[in-house]
């Protein structure tokens, strides 16, 4: 097949952007700086900085009381209340324990939404996209718990200000420093060390806070005669800067970092990293009305080489967004009507892969441009009955510069188009309506309505269920669509009067379309062009989650079920028959208790339980010639044995003054991960006798029974 070259029509010029969209964009800053009443007297900025540290309790009555369906608010004391794995708190094991919510695998920091794959969930930090949030491929999270204050997990019905995510949306809230006073802490644990620095740059004014983390696994590698040529570590650093610039106006700088690193002796050496930039400037109105301006720059990037059974492979690639976004929100008295509303411009750079097999080089990296508005209102119709709509448009637009083309039926491409740099090569407009509806018929019981259309323009394709650093990206193109999914949901809330106990249970229906799928055969090498190695189809999933939480006395915590179905249908794949997806699992179930025998101990215990994933397996095998050739009669139709485990850890705190102000505060912490030492799948392989004539499946697992300890320290 010859290259062919077809020059497109022009649809539209980047610069018609600059002259429309920005003078409207800037106007709403300027707006926001100018156009305001006046500070009444005796009124002060708020000690709290709104999204930054304006943190409300994670109650019964909040989760009543809340209009949105599916949202769950995590604060920075909840991260402590179940074991974690190695001693270290880690907020993303946190949200694995919600009804709804799953790990991608044993011992992962990745989890999985409503039968979503964490590839289509979004996670913000300080409203910067962090796109891989593992260290170790997914042993520990990559946010640091010291340097975080809340966060909320937005279970498909989202807001209309959040959006590029088809699942879930985890919005976390970095820590500022304190203004007062210097404080300081660090952890020891068996695998890694962390430290915390915080206090005033001008005391009352501004704040800087900076935590670092590192594991020192490599250092045991060295010291070992066998294992001293591998390298194994992490790190990742946050700092953030607050400054109040005057009553109305203030400033926040937030940096953060992570890197990864495994190498194998010469065979392998596998490396990824995050970074996000955000510079923040908040403008207070009256009351709790304010205008929000931020800047971002987040970037992902991904290195491997492998030599190994005669196979030289390099790897790379590589996400970067360049972001500027405009917030609103306001709050018209009484208090019946808020109002969130904003803008944001965004550029993408995605290298889908660049590698080098053996003497063969090969590259395919491609921009796009997206714009987005979003309007959201939350009133009272009345005093029992609270609603929330909202309206998304999203623009996103794959831009020339490199290569587009056409994919025939057998795969082939039949022509390519050679766009000029920064020429609009199609774009993708989605209409994204999003509503809820609250009913307390009594002041101890609501009953949610809700609906949401979300999109997603940037696909992950991986060969597995779990996230690794050899993943490929792609943007939606003139072949790619946007993912659609749309989200119906209900639940009945009840709580005691006294706020001892609440209950909760909600159903969902969850239907996608444009899920991309490797064709049967393909995998992420297979070719460079990557939307030669998929197919679109749809997607649904359906399900109810049960909870029951204790709140008050020594003894809390909660009970959560799951029953649920996640199912795809794509042309060209399992006969074009509907098949179980991946991370379709039956129940789930989180058991969660914490025991505070008193001031000094405190007693935590998780169980999980997760119904085995579905896998594809050869139904049979035949022989041509010398060579055995496996036969796959469908797509995931095996199930992987069940997964359990029960966790354990035990808390000792003390304090004592220090120069009668301070506290210098130390804590152990012990914990037990996989108590009863149950080996659960983490891969199944299948392997053939010497003759080929016999073939076994073989169960791998990464962790029995794991002991661990740390030691905090603040001051």
């Amino acid at each position: 097949m010859g290259q062919n070259y077809k020059k497109s029509p022009r649809l539209h010029r980047i610069s018609k952007f600059f002259f429309n969209f920005v003078p409207m964009f800037l106007l709403n800053i300027l707006l926001s700086a100018f156009l305001v009443l006046p500070l009444a007297e005796g009124d002060t900025i708020r000690t709290e900085h709104l999204d930054e540290v304006v943190v409300t309790s994670n109650s019964a009555r909040q989760r009543i009381q809340n209009v949105q369906t599916g949202a769950e608010v995590i604060q920075l004391e909840d991260l402590t209340s179940a074991p974690q794995l190695f001693g270290q708190a880690d907020i993303m094991r946190s949200i694995q324990l919600l009804p709804g919510v799953k790990a991608e695998s044993d011992a992962s920091s990745s989890f999985q939404v409503r039968g979503g794959t964490s590839a289509q969930n979004q996670v913000l930090f300080d409203l910067a996209p962090v796109y891989n949030s593992g260290h170790l491929a997914g042993l520990f999270s990559a946010f640091n718990d010291d340097a975080l204050v809340s966060a909320t997990l937005y279970k498909g019905l989202l807001p209309a200000q959040y959006g590029g995510a088809s699942s879930a949306v985890l919005d976390i809230t970095g820590k500022t420093g304190n203004r007062n006073e210097w404080h300081g802490g660090a952890n020891v644990g068996l695998l890694s060390a962390k430290g915390t620095l915080e206090g005033p740059i001008v005391k009352d004014k501004a704040s800087l806070l900076v935590t670092a983390r590192r594991s020192y696994m490599d250092l045991f590698l060295k010291a070992s005669k066998d294992f001293r040529d591998n390298t194994l570590y992490f790190y990742d650093v946050n700092a953030k800067l607050d400054w109040s610039l005057n009553r109305r106006n203030q400033l926040y700088l937030t940096f953060f970092t992570s890197h990864d690193r495994t190498s194998v002796e010469k065979m392998a050496d596998i490396r990824w990293s995050n970074m996000t930039a955000n510079l923040k400037w908040l403008h207070h109105f009256n009351g709790d009305s304010y205008a929000q301006t931020t800047a971002y720059l987040s970037n992902y990037q991904t290195e491997n080489g492998v030599d190994f059974l005669r196979m030289n492979l390099w790897y790379k690639g590589h996400i970067r967004q360049l972001s500027l976004r405009q917030d609103f929100a306001l709050q018209f008295l009484p208090a019946s009507l808020q109002l969130r509303a904003g803008l944001q411009t965004s550029l993408f750079n995605v290298k889908s892969a660049e590698w080098q097999v053996l003497t063969k080089y090969d590259k395919e990296q491609r921009r796009a441009w997206e714009n987005t508005g979003w309007i959201n209102g939350t009133f009272n119709l009345r005093p029992d009955l609270q609603a929330s709509v909202g309206l998304r448009i999203n623009a996103f637009s794959p831009l020339g510069g490199s290569l587009y083309y056409d994919v025939e039926d057998n795969g082939d491409i039949g022509w390519y188009y050679n766009y000029g740099t920064n020429e609009i090569v199609k774009t993708h407009l989605t209409l994204e309506p999003r509503a809820s509806i609250s009913w307390q018929p009594t002041s101890q019981t609501s009953i949610k309505l809700g609906y949401a259309r979300t999109s997603q323009n940037l696909h992950a394709l991986r060969n597995q269920s779990t996230s690794t650093p050899f993943d490929r990206y792609t943007m939606s193109s003139n072949i790619v669509e946007p993912e659609l999914a749309d989200q119906w949901s209900a639940g009945v809330y009840m709580m005691t009067p006294q706020q001892d106990y609440d209950f909760s249970v909600e159903g969902y229906y969850r239907k996608i379309r444009n899920v991309l799928d490797y064709k049967d055969g393909k995998s992420f090498s297979s070719e460079i062009e990557i939307e030669r190695l998929v197919l679109a189809g749809d997607g649904k999933s359906y399900g109810v989650e049960f909870c029951a939480r204790k709140n008050s006395g020594r003894l809390t915590g909660w009970i959560g079920y799951t029953l649920s179905w996640s199912k795809t249908r794509i042309d060209g794949i399992n006969g074009g028959q509907w098949y179980d997806a991946n991370n379709d699992r039956r129940h789930d179930i989180n058991i969660v208790g914490i025991f505070r025998l008193n001031r000094r101990w405190t007693f935590n215990a998780s169980w999980v339980f997760n119904s085995g994933q579905a896998f594809t397996a050869p139904s049979g095998k035949y022989q041509i010639i010398d060579n055995w050739i496996y036969y796959y009669a469908e797509r995931n139709g095996y199930r992987a044995p069940d997964y359990h485990h029960l966790d354990v850890s035990a808390v000792w705190k003390s304090g004592k003054k220090k120069g009668g102000k301070r506290k210098v505060e130390t804590e152990w912490v012990f914990g037990i991960y996989n108590i009863y030492n149950r080996y659960n799948p983490f891969l199944i392989n299948f392997e053939d006798s010497a003759d080929g004539a016999r073939t076994k499946a073989k169960q791998y697992s990464l962790f029995g029974i794991v002991p661990s300890v740390a030691f905090n320290i603040q001051w």
